[in-house]
């Protein structure tokens, strides 16, 4: 299972491998959760390529058309297999196909139209076949009447009645060619997009056409490039008033059916046909597909919520209902199965998809190639294996290669192999540093101003401490354009003085206690400094020269790195103004105590 985040929402491949792109392809969708394996659906795939797929009203069945050759499959989402196969006896691509029945008892009957000819399939198998006036490209079942519409390649939209079984008097429209169509669910309005970019409605109590919707200017807009002369390759409705418009050039238009503009145009930037559209309500987004990717963006501001880039050209894109689940079906022989939790809940006959992925969330972990490390051309140039590109032990991907962890780690011990030498180093180096910070450090106040730059220390701890935002004051110590405050002495604040006085007329205990801690800090500099000191010589002597006079060395401590000892020098080993010593050769002075002596 790949697990990727776009825009921060999490997005699972159900259908994808373990690792490399050269994995064997599995004959079932599975998921993947450390070394166990989960079928999801057995026999999930075409033997070449998927051109649609489809779910049932009620959501048991999922239905899948590809070829080669042509055949449409159907898959018991309650048994999590295929339950049947139906192979097409001729020999034209299958252009689409759909449910007819709303039986839920049995197998749906459904109706796969080919470029001239019409199938029926019932539940023992092939029932009827009958052959279309004109090239097919997409149908639509009116259910009050039980009439498919057909359209294609002609300018009428024939009209074939189930129920009596022959073709009625078709509609006739001003287009050349008739790519797509479909019919309102609720006021039952049949709409068929055009090769002219035009949407004609109809009403099927009518023989009149209502309305017609030109969406040739609409489409371009100052965001746009557009490259030829646009039509319409998708067309879906949403509700009683809701419609989208997708352009071969890659534009969705939004409308409602009460104005003939657009509400909003959103283009995909690819310059590739929009294949589908899917509105989904309860976050009103729109799902507009072209053969590269996936988009998911508010209908209302066009804001993007997410996308999806299969490895795979799309030919078509489901929609389960009621769930975050997606089908798509590709220009390869799997069937990808997307599952996003944001969307909505896991299918009931996969809820056990929300535990997995809330076990994810808690224990993140290396999804993508987790087996493999990526490296550019110039980390190959190090480890001198720039004679392996185009071998199969290199994977090409963006700007860098994939090649396995185990040969990575042994090819790179054989290059540097005082790498552990170097690691021992850093970790001593960090246990040093560690060490020193552990030392008990004075703060370190300016020169002026003192009592305040404390009050502010206080203050940015406290803050600190409750975890509460209330400005940051610490930032007065190092930023710039306070500088000159703790700096200059003109700028001293005066606490004797009446302006003092009466801006703070009540002495706290807190002042008091600040201030006395103030005078114990000051004390304490001048009377003791700690220095930390290194020196070393040609010869076995050590030599400390003190340069400041105000000062007297009363303690040194020092070790040796050859032995593990440790010494001390008083005032008598020491002179007033310089010392030499004997020691080994690479002793280091650990602290020199000095006090201050009072000069007169």
């Amino acid at each position: 299972m790949q697990v990727s985040s776009v825009n921060n929402v999490k997005i699972y491949n159900l259908s994808h491998g373990k690792s490399l792109p050269e994995v064997k392809l599995f004959l079932c969708l599975c998921l993947c959760l450390g070394k166990k394996r989960i079928e999801l659906i057995q026999d999930f795939e075409m033997p070449t390529v998927c051109t649609s797929i489809r779910v049932s009203r009620d959501g048991q069945f999922i239905l899948a058309a590809g070829t080669y050759k042509p055949r449409v499959r159907c898959y018991d989402t309650y048994q999590l297999s295929l339950k049947f196969e139906r192979c097409l006896e001729s020999d034209g691509e299958l252009v689409t196909f759909d449910i007819l029945s709303e039986d839920y008892s049995k197998v749906r009957p459904l109706h796969a139209a080919l470029y001239r000819y019409v199938e029926f399939h019932s539940q023992h198998g092939h029932y009827y076949k009958t052959r279309i006036p004109k090239f097919g490209r997409d149908f639509s079942y009116h259910y009050p009447s039980s009439d498919l519409y057909f359209v294609g390649a002609s300018s009428e939209v024939f009209r074939l009645n189930l129920e009596q079984g022959r073709f009625l008097n078709s509609l006739q429209t001003d287009a050349a060619e008739i790519n797509v169509c479909d019919i309102n669910p609720v006021h039952q309005l049949f709409a068929a997009g055009t090769l002219e970019i035009r949407v004609d409605c109809w009403d099927p109590r009518v023989r009149s056409r209502v309305a017609v919707l030109d969406c040739a200017l609409s489409s371009i807009t100052d965001g746009t490039e557009v490259e030829g002369l646009p039509s319409v390759s998708a067309l879906k409705f949403n509700g009683s008033l809701g419609m989208a418009v997708g352009t071969s050039t890659g534009q969705v238009l939004v409308y409602d059916l009460r104005s003939s503009r657009p509400l909003l145009v959103k283009d995909h930037y690819y310059g590739l046909p929009i294949k589908s559209l899917h509105f989904h309500n309860p976050l009103d987004l729109v799902l507009s597909a072209d053969s590269k990717i996936i988009k998911m963006w508010n209908k209302d501001n066009g804001k993007v919520f997410s996308s999806i880039e299969p490895q795979a050209n799309i030919n078509d894109v489901c929609l389960y209902p009621g769930s975050g689940m997606l089908f798509t079906a590709n220009e390869d022989p799997k069937m990808n199965t997307f599952y996003i939790p944001a969307l909505g809940p896991a299918p009931r006959w996969c809820s056990f998809l929300d535990n997995l992925t809330e076990e994810l969330e808690e224990n993140p972990e290396s999804t993508i190639y987790d087996d493999y490390k990526f490296v550019t051309h110039k980390d190959l140039e190090n480890l001198g294996l720039t004679h392996l590109i185009g071998s199969p032990l290199l994977r090409a991907y963006m700007h860098g290669f994939f090649m396995d962890i185990r040969l990575y780690h042994k090819v790179k011990t054989m290059a540097n192999p005082f790498a552990y030498e170097e690691y021992r180093k850093d970790r001593i180096r960090q246990k040093i540093e560690e060490s020193r910070a552990q030392r008990v450090q004075l703060k370190k106040l300016p020169k002026v101003n003192m009592d305040l730059a404390m009050k502010l220390m206080e203050e940015s701890e406290l803050s600190t401490k409750k975890k509460k935002k209330k400005g940051n004051v610490a930032n007065l110590l190092t930023d710039d354009r306070f500088k000159v405050m703790f700096e200059n002495p003109d700028y001293q604040v005066d606490v004797r003085s009446e302006e003092f006085r009466l801006l703070n007329p009540i002495v706290s205990k807190v002042g008091e206690k600040r201030r006395q801690k103030l005078s114990q800090i000051v004390q304490q500099e001048e009377q003791v400094h700690f220095v930390n000191v290194i020196f070393f010589t040609d010869d076995n002597e050590l030599k400390l020269s003190l340069n400041d006079k105000n000062y007297d060395v009363n303690l040194l401590t020092f070790s040796s790195k050859n032995k593990n000892e440790m010494k001390m020098l008083g005032r008598d080993d020491l002179g007033r103004d310089s010392f030499r010593t004997n020691l080994l050769r690479g002793s280091e002075v650990r602290y020199v105590h000095m006090n201050r002596r009072d000069i007169t």
